[in-house]
Parts: structure tokens; C-alpha cells; sequence
């Protein structure tokens, strides 16, 4: 027996669900399903920014707003002329829900709780009537004269038009393949680096503005980095880990990173510093307080990997001493071998090759009635609310096509 709709969504996450609401608001006649395997949807937006949903960012210029993508910046430019994250902040203001801006430009519910997001949408699908499917795992994808036909383990359904939200679901990319569809392998991004080291093993929660480079590569970052019991993570550790992502994976996460613990001062100019602080501080103890704004036990522990004891003076510096000390804190050089998972938020870098999509529609150029929405494209952000803006942008892109 066939449920028949006029269209049916594929991925019961933040892509399919803003999706199918944008569609019903703007089409009210229209019979919608969305398809979810699990038996529960919206479960990565559960999770996301530690339960609190990283709604968006506060970068609410299309131009810079499309740099935090290391693959979709010149495709999603036009979407989000049209559609942008002030958009989505007056978007979820008018369906209820009010946003806040943190220091870093994160953006979340005022409430603090992505369960807010999750009502939201669930509110919204019931007011609209749209159907939400659970436990239907789709078996195969096939056109039947003017309509697709999808096979789940227990129910096929007919649908004049398809949308994919599916993610990075590699079952879904291998149908794809089939329908001639070119599907760039994923690789993970947004990923910590395993490191041990002396210097950082007793340092767990310090953190310190860095610049980083990986050897070899054009590879580089600024920004936070935080020690971890495993390595290093922080915003500067995963911006690097989404622009490389295909890089190391190539290296199969084993290289060097070179940090410079004071972000942009070089090492001449510290080396200066340096000279002054051993007049000015002569008979203090070169261990004892950091001169930077960094904590003091990195200092320290970047003292003692300069060949300079616990209670050396700055007046008995030796030269040698003083040039390992500036090259710590400029040139510190740490093998990286594998990653960890950022927090739960597991993106990749792969999918639907992005030459194969009309980013003016969000349908795909070689199958008329089938769209996308969303990571299941080849396209994916650097950490801080950008992936779920890439997900309301195509979805309204998507909506307002129809």
C-alpha cells in the first residue's frame, strides 16, 4: 500500500523540520510527511552547544558571514543574501522564541535550553498539520513516472517532490550515487588533536590567544586554545581542524604543530622583551609569575622546557637560556597524533558535490522535484552556530521555491 503526499522529507533534524514549516506557511494546501529513522527526531539539536542549541552566530553580514565555511563560502553567498542570520533571529522571535548573543557572538534561546527549539518546531508542524514519521528508515529511493517512490522497512510512500535532510548519512549519499549524483567522500572536521607532551600534560583547562601553523602546510589559525587531558582543543585548535580537514586526513592525523603562545609577537621582538624583563626583574626568579597574559603555570612549565630551573634568576639568564625561552613561547612545536570528537557535535566535511545543486532553489540539476536541505550537501562550518545557519538558509531557500 503507498501513503501518497506531495512531498516528503527525508531527516527529521533542524534542516527538515525548518524546512517542511517554511514550505506549509507559505503553501497551506500542501500534504507534507518527514521521514525519520530514529525514534525520535531532532536529537542533534538536543545535544548542540551542551544542550543549550548554538542557534546561530551574530555575524549578520552575508559577506563575512560566508568566511566561516571552508567548503560552501562562494555557493552559500547568494543564499544568504537572501536569508541570513538576522533573519533567522526575527524568525524565531516571531514563532516565539527569543534569542541571546553571547560574548564570543554564539548565539542561543534566552531560556538556555534547546528543548525550547525542539517545542518550537514540534508546535509548529502540529499547528500546520504536517506528518512526522518515526522509525522509518529509508530502503530505497526510486522515480516512478512523475512521482518518487520511497521504501522504508515497513511502508512505501509517493511523493510528486523529494527532499533529502538527511545529513551525513552515508546510505542515503550511496542511493544518491546511483542517481548520477557525485558524492565527495566525507572526512571528519571540527575535531580536537591528540597530543602528549610534557609541557601541556599538567596543564588540563588553561588556555591561552595563540596563532598555530601545521608543518609543511599552509595551514593557520589564531584564536583560543585550550589544554585539555588529551591535548588540545578550543576555538583555534577546531577552526584549523575544519579548514584542514582533508589535509589530515590525508596525514592521517599525525603531524607537527608549531604554537606561538603570544598570538602575533615575533620572536626578535620577544627576545627584546625578554632582555628588558632580565634587567628589570634581576633577582627575581625567572619561574615565578608570567609576564604575559597567559597563566602562570604555562609559563612555567614553558620556562622549564628552556633548560631554566625552578629558581634560576633572570640576572643569571644565559643567552642560550634567554633564545630557548623566547623560542618556546613563539616556536613551541608538538606532534599531533589522531583526534577526538569535538563534544557530541560531529560534522564532516563531504557530500553532494555543490556543482551538481541550483543554490537559487536547492534542487538538484539533474533531477527535477529532488532537493536538499542542510550537512548533506558539501558543506560544513567552523564551530559556533554556522551549521545550523547553513541548515535554516537552504530550508527557507527551499520553501520559498515552491
Amino acid at each position: 500500500m503507498n501513503s501518497n503526499f506531495d512531498i516528503i522529507i527525508v531527516g527529521g533534524g533542524a534542516a527538515g523540520f525548518f524546512t517542511a514549516i517554511n514550505i506549509v506557511e507559505k503553501n497551506p494546501k500542501l500534504k507534507i510527511a518527514i521521514l525519520e529513522r530514529g525514534n525520535e527526531v531532532l536529537t542533534k539539536v538536543r545535544v548542540s552547544g551542551g544542550g543549550r542549541c548554538n542557534v546561530t552566530h551574530a555575524c549578520f553580514e552575508p559577506d563575512e558571514l560566508v568566511k566561516f565555511y571552508p567548503r560552501g563560502e562562494k555557493e552559500l553567498r547568494g543564499p544568504f543574501h537572501q536569508f541570513c542570520s538576522g533573519d533567522t533571529v526575527e524568525w524565531f522571535s516571531n514563532h516565539g522564541v527569543e534569542l541571546k548573543i553571547e560574548d564570543d557572538g554564539r548565539m542561543f534561546p534566552v531560556s538556555n535550553s534547546s528543548q525550547t527549539i525542539i517545542d518550537c518546531f514540534l508546535e509548529a508542524t502540529r499547528k500546520l498539520g504536517i506528518t512526522i514519521l518515526t522509525g522509518q528508515s529509508v530502503q530505497s529511493i526510486f522515480k516512478k513516472d512523475n512521482f518518487w517512490k520511497i521504501e522504508t522497512q515497513n511502508e512505501n510512500y509517493l511523493a510528486e517532490k523529494l527532499i533529502l535532510a538527511t545529513g551525513s548519512n552515508p546510505k542515503i549519499w550511496e542511493m544518491l550515487q546511483t542517481f548520477g549524483h557525485a558524492i565527495v567522500t566525507p572526512v571528519p572536521s571540527l575535531f580536537t588533536f591528540n597530543i602528549k607532551d610534557s609541557r601541556i600534560k599538567d596543564l588540563p583547562g588553561v588556555s591561552a590567544q595563540v596563532s598555530i601553523k601545521v608543518k609543511e602546510t599552509k595551514l593557520t589559525s589564531t584564536g583560543p586554545l585550550l589544554i585539555t587531558h588529551w591535548g588540545m582543543s578550543g576555538p583555534a585548535i577546531l577552526k584549523l581542524s575544519a579548514w584542514g580537514a582533508r589535509i589530515l586526513n590525508d596525514k592521517n592525523y599525525q603531524f607537527t604543530i608549531f604554537v606561538n603562545w603570544l598570538n602575533d609577537v615575533d620572536i626578535d621582538e620577544v627576545e627584546k622583551i625578554l632582555k628588558n624583563l632580565k634587567q628589570e626583574n634581576a633577582k627575581k626568579a625567572v619561574s615565578k609569575k608570567s609576564p604575559f597574559e597567559f597563566p602562570n603555570r604555562l609559563w612555567e612549565s614553558l620556562v622549564l622546557a628552556s633548560n631554566i630551573t625552578e629558581e634560576t634568576k633572570w640576572a643569571d639568564l644565559t643567552k642560550i637560556q634567554l633564545q630557548n625561552l623566547a623560542h618556546q613561547l613563539t616556536n613551541s612545536s608538538f606532534k599531533v597524533n589522531g583526534k577526538s570528537t569535538f563534544k557530541e557535535e560531529f560534522v564532516t566535511a563531504g557530500g553532494i558535490d555543490l556543482k551538481e545543486i541550483n543554490f537559487k532553489t536547492m534542487e538538484s540539476k539533474l533531477h527535477k522535484n529532488l532537493y536538499f536541505a542542510g550537512e548533506i550537501v558539501n558543506i560544513d562550518a567552523v564551530t559556533g552556530g554556522f551549521n545550523f545557519q547553513n541548515a535554516w538558509t537552504s530550508g527557507f531557500i527551499l520553501a520559498n521555491s515552491f
